[in-house]
């Protein structure tokens, strides 16, 4: 698959290298959701299995305070081996699903060595003490970089095929799935799905009457209203399949969530701070806010580590909604039957627990099942022991990632359709879901109707 495409279809297979469908073995036709657990399992009882046989596992430093500290510890020989072999044994894995799935291993080998060196000058300079101070973390870096690049010049075939952001996010998010313990669930369960059906409704209808009042045509309002109220990118996937909906549309929404992210990721964790806004309260409103799980997590890091767990917890709630509303928006659609501008009607998926499956993100299958396994097959001790290590390798699979969303946000796509109406929309929905999404927070997380979730 092209870069081109990497928006509009990331449930599909990583690539289609022009491979007839009827000509795909099994492992060319699995989704890059599937790839993702695949690869975030193996990783993570390469870990497990090391681990309990006594095996130390050394991870890069990225830490420092003076410019000895930068030489000495940072750029020392022994520091930037581990770098390259950390890198070298992601590169091996992602080249593993992109080579079986019929992909380009040689192009994708060189975009990736230097997305994942750009990650690594993130670190470096988030890495920073006196950078940290100001709340500035890896993930800023990363996708200022990321932009100036995608923005500034035009991306060479070669990089693109490396540049697969929901590829390296749903990756690290399997492996995030083993710090996510069902405990923890259970303690905000509740108040979770609660603050998600509140939220998720309200503010999906609130984005499609505010496209039709301002002429957005319905197509493109389903994606807007999807994307903004569940989940983003997948969400807005959900939706324009559902429908059947123009993939330039879907490719539009796309770049309007990853461009809205940014400012969100940094400007609400400031704004929990600033306001004295509690560390739970601050995490359930990241998590009901922010489109994805990783800017959630990346978020909620800027904040304290009970803000991540909540923010994941709201956001992972928000998540299930998913394959529900690929259902209830395909038997809308398909009663509405929408006409096209030749007055053809748009076909329609016909609603069914296919559909539901197709759409639903089967990396959530692996989140959850790494959160069940370290929840009750594990010791504590065992779970305790190896969370340090996957949470680093985690956190590296997010800076590729980041980089990646930088590259792909165009600002210049913005104003192409519709006179920017649709982007009007999109932002002004984003408000109304923020200050909504707060007070929702305040209410279910506060201890007004349910006692304060305790993520110590």
């Amino acid at each position: 698959m092209s870069n081109r495409n990497h928006a509009a279809d990331t449930t599909g297979a990583l690539t289609d290298a022009g491979i007839s469908p009827d000509k795909k073995t099994f492992l060319q036709s699995l989704t890059e959701d599937w790839w993702a657990v695949i690869l975030g399992t193996i990783i993570i009882a390469t870990v497990l299995y090391l681990t309990n046989n006594g095996t130390v596992i050394s991870l890069p430093a990225f830490k420092w305070a003076t410019s000895e500290d930068l030489l000495g510890k940072i750029l020392s020989a022994s520091n930037l081996l581990l770098i390259i072999e950390m890198g070298a044994v992601f590169l091996a894995l992602a080249s593993v699903a992109i080579g079986l799935s019929g992909g380009s291993v040689a192009r994708f080998a060189g975009g990736f060595a230097l997305i994942y060196f750009l990650a690594i000058v993130s670190f470096i300079i988030g890495g920073n003490k006196s950078v940290s101070y100001f709340g500035l973390e890896y993930v800023v870096f990363a996708l200022l970089i990321g932009i100036a690049l995608g923005n500034l010049i035009k991306l060479p075939s070669w990089l693109k095929e490396a540049v697969r952001s929901e590829f390296y996010i749903k990756t690290g998010l399997v492996i995030l799935g083993t710090t996510i313990l069902s405990a923890d669930l259970i303690k905000a369960g509740l108040p979770g799905i609660i603050q998600a059906v509140i939220v998720v409704t309200v503010v999906w209808f609130f984005s499609m009457w505010l496209s039709r009042k301002l002429k957005v045509d319905d197509e493109f309002g389903v994606i807007l209203a999807s994307a903004v109220s569940i989940c983003g990118v997948s969400a807005a996937i959900v939706a324009a399949g559902a429908i059947n909906g123009d993939k330039r549309k879907l490719s539009y929404v796309t770049t309007l969530v990853l461009i809205m992210a940014i400012p969100m990721m940094i400007i609400l964790p400031w704004a929990v701070k600033y306001f004295h806004i509690p560390e739970v309260i601050g995490g359930a409103w990241l998590g009901g806010t922010l489109d994805t799980t990783a800017t959630v997590t990346a978020a909620g890091d800027l904040v304290g580590p009970i803000a991540v767990k909540a923010g994941v917890i709201a956001k992972f709630s928000q998540n299930v909604f998913i394959g529900v509303a690929a259902f209830f928006i395909a038997i809308w659609w398909a009663y509405k039957k929408p006409k096209g501008e030749d007055g053809v009607p748009f076909k329609a998926e016909r609603p069914g627990l296919k559909i539901v499956w197709e759409r639903f993100p089967k990396f959530v299958l692996g989140f959850v099942a790494a959160s069940l396994v370290f929840s009750f097959l594990l010791s504590p001790t065992t779970a305790k022991s190896v969370g340090p290590t996957l949470n680093g390798l985690r956190t590296v699979w997010f800076a590729i990632a980041f980089i990646s969303i930088g590259m792909e946000a165009k600002f210049s796509s913005l104003v192409k359709l519709q006179g920017g109406k649709p982007a009007f929309t999109f932002v002004t929905a984003q408000i109304f879901n923020i200050f909504w999404t707060l007070l929702w927070s305040y209410i279910l997380f506060g201890g007004y109707l349910f006692p304060i979730p305790d993520f110590k």
